[in-house]
């Protein structure tokens, strides 16, 4: 058991410490996320996971200053299957961002689907 965990921990260090060298140019297109979210070559579980990813990277980014708050999800909250198949939806319907990191268009989803109230 120690030894794979011990694999698992190496292999998620080396897959952070290349994460920053990817280039928008190599990241999943929307494109390329909504054919996983379909199941050709994966199912729509690989598409909850990876909003799911996003969404948790855009907490810790905004919690420590990195990033601006603009998702302010209001609770209850709805289920992750609810809001993945709202984005899929979404994101069949705007043409424009089908080339865009499939990231970039989950955060722009999320942004406007649960957008943050102005301060006053």
């Amino acid at each position: 058991m120690y030894k794979k965990l011990t694999i698992s921990l190496a292999a998620s260090m080396a897959a952070f410490l290349v994460w920053p060298v990817a280039k928008a140019e190599q990241a999943i297109t929307t494109a390329e996320m909504l054919q996983y979210c379909d199941g050709a070559g994966g199912s729509f579980v690989t598409c909850e996971i990876y909003g799911q990813a996003v969404y948790d990277t855009y907490l810790v980014m905004s919690s420590s200053g990195q990033a601006l708050k603009t998702i302010c999800v209001k609770q209850p909250a709805p289920s992750r299957t609810e809001v993945i198949t709202e984005y899929v939806k979404w994101a069949q319907g705007n043409a424009k961002v089908q080339n865009e990191p499939a990231a970039q268009s989950m955060l722009t989803f999320l942004t406007q689907r649960f957008p943050c109230q102005p301060s006053r």
